[in-house]
């Protein structure tokens, strides 16, 4: 028989996630939480990542709160040393924070700086995570790296060429990235989420619009942050154990576009 309960527990692991203070973060740091390890709330705002902390000790679980712009390099030095300190070393990283979309990108009217932001939000900032976080896995003997990346990185929209790239560059790093940490003990995967509800999704999302995307989704709903986070958990639980390299479509078993 399965110990169900072992293949997803996760006592004694050390988790950071960045973005961690509201939606798809929120919902991950929890279930992490709840699983058993300790949670490194990361977010650009403290105060937010502070409350998602504090919620998480009330409720029995183990976490720390760290604010970190993961555009700056001494900030993301900062998080991966604070977790080791706190906690012990690092094992699971959520690559959460992102930026961009919502169909705003008309190529005509954004400029190289808009290009540079995103790419440093959406790749440079995981793949240098990846790097810092890599050694204190590989020295702990469990890695588990998940990147929050979007059925943008393979859908086509109008005014979504940039952050949709960059969501498919981030796919690409994570398949190539699993050879080189595969040998470190180290699995790395994407997750993809469809239309879920979010801040970022309710700022453009319209009646007629949910209606569309509805239209051709077999499972009739928009996601949830907690539909992501359990992928989140189980990308990081011991029942993913020979998965890297692999990008996972959570979208209802649709395909939700803005138009």
């Amino acid at each position: 028989m399965y110990d169900i309960g072992k293949m997803f527990d996760l006592g004694g692991k050390v988790a950071v996630v960045t973005g961690g203070g509201d939606g798809i973060g929120r919902a991950s740091c929890e279930i992490l939480a709840s699983a058993g390890a300790s949670v490194v709330v990361s977010d650009l705002s403290p105060d937010k990542a502070k409350v998602v902390a504090d919620s998480i000790a009330a409720a029995g679980g183990k976490s720390a709160a760290v604010g970190c712009n993961v555009l700056e390099d001494a900030d993301l030095e900062h998080m991966i040393d604070f977790a080791a300190s706190t906690f012990g070393t690092v094992n699971i990283l959520v690559n959460n924070a992102g930026m961009g979309g919502g169909g705003r990108e008309n190529p005509f009217k954004i400029d190289r700086a808009y290009v540079e932001r995103i790419y440093a939000m959406n790749v440079f900032a995981p793949w240098q995570l990846c790097k810092l976080a890599a050694p204190h896995m590989q020295s702990s003997g469990y890695g588990s790296i998940i990147n929050i990346t979007s059925m943008s990185s393979v859908n086509n929209d109008p005014d979504m060429a940039i952050y949709g790239s960059s969501k498919a560059a981030l796919n690409h790093l994570a398949s190539n990235l699993a050879y080189d940490y595969g040998p470190m003990g180290i699995r790395i995967n994407c997750v993809a989420p469809g239309a879920t509800r979010t801040h970022a999704l309710a700022s453009v999302l319209t009646p007629e619009m949910e209606a569309r995307m509805l239209s051709h989704t077999p499972i009739k709903r928009l996601g949830e942050a907690s539909d992501i986070a359990r992928v989140v958990l189980f990308f990081a639980s011991p029942a993913s154990t020979w998965i890297s390299g692999q990008v996972l479509m959570v979208n209802g078993g649709g395909v939700q576009t803005l138009e």
